[in-house]
């Protein structure tokens, strides 16, 4: 069994997992697009080039995703994305990135549990946690 995270964006998803991609070390995303698929007439026209579909491989574990019309858009509430890190240099990095024009949650810090931890939303509305664990 796998949990795969699908992600919800208000129009933004293919700049979103862009973005991921580069900044996570992962190649480009599998987009499909509302005009590709039966839906296309269901949508605005300026929602044809929209993202009804994403796919994205971080090692070995997909993020999906898609844009919802904005009828049927809400912003993620209650759940965050977790990164756990091997390397505090490269929780550092990736925090940095993500949390540019965004919102800094919690600095990136010590914890009693962590070498770093820190949580943001970025700059599409999705939170982030980010955590580089203490040996047990």
């Amino acid at each position: 069994m796998n949990l795969t995270p699908y992600l919800l964006f208000d129009g933004h998803c293919e700049e979103a997992f862009t973005l991921y991609a580069r900044v996570l070390g992962a190649p480009a995303a599998e987009f499909s697009r509302f005009a590709q698929t039966p839906m296309a007439g269901q949508v605005e026209p300026d929602w044809a080039q929209k993202i009804i579909h994403a796919d994205l491989k971080i090692g070995n574990q997909i993020l999906m995703g898609s844009d919802a019309p904005p009828a049927h858009y809400k912003p993620p509430q209650g759940i965050s994305i977790c990164i756990n890190f091997d390397s505090e240099a490269e929780a550092e990095r990736v925090y940095k990135a993500l949390s540019e024009s965004g919102k800094i949650v919690m600095a990136l810090q010590e914890t009693f549990w962590a070498k770093r931890y820190g949580q943001i939303v970025d700059r599409f509305g999705i939170p982030w946690m980010f955590n580089v664990p203490k040996a047990m």
